[in-house]
């Protein structure tokens, strides 16, 4: 193989060996790529650093939904936001789960169950009443098998704290933690 003819002046090329294997050793080659190594790195670095600034900017984070608006119980002439029971509500034709409490049904067994059902389906209105609140999706699930959407239920108090609706209904309103399968009764 011929070898190109080159200036006298020119910097032999790494591969110009007739076995074609680079010449020279790795610190010259490294001397000779590191300024393009350190600004990758630093291209690398500011992508990392402002990427959550990017994604704020445009949206792309995850943000609650605020909600506001006056409940009532739902029936056949129910307005466009009404309580189902008392883990679940609805906004227009949106049926919405509440996530991590379980409530007693409506369609009670018996007596005990009733009256739990009564109770905690008014303290969710009156709850969901107090002012807007947030409804942030269940990140592990995002419907129930029933359909309904599953959503984290949160509101910012004059103090600045996040009351979460899961946490007041189980200690106020007659709920108990469930984070999915089998339910107990209530008789």
């Amino acid at each position: 193989m011929k070898k190109p003819i080159r200036r006298a002046d020119a910097k032999p090329h790494p591969f110009d060996d007739d076995d074609n294997s680079p010449s020279g050793n790795w610190a010259d080659t490294f001397r000779e790529v590191r300024v393009w190594l350190l600004a990758m790195a630093l291209i690398a670095f500011l992508i990392v650093l402002i990427a959550p600034e990017i994604k704020a900017a445009t949206g792309a984070e995850q943000q609650g939904e605020v909600v506001e608006g006056t409940f009532a119980p739902c029936g056949p002439r129910a307005d466009s936001l009404c309580v189902v029971d008392g883990d679940t509500f609805r906004i227009h034709a949106r049926r919405v789960r509440v996530v991590g409490i379980d409530t007693a049904e409506r369609t009670a067994r018996c007596e005990a169950e009733a009256a739990l059902a009564a109770r905690s389906t008014e303290a969710l209105r009156n709850w969901l009443n107090r002012g807007p609140f947030v409804m942030t999706p269940n990140s592990a699930r995002a419907v129930d098998r029933y359909g309904r959407e599953l959503q984290v239920v949160t509101r910012v108090g004059a103090d600045g704290r996040v009351e979460a609706l899961a946490d007041w209904m189980r200690a106020e309103g007659g709920a108990r933690e469930y984070g999915g399968g089998t339910r107990g009764g209530w008789c």
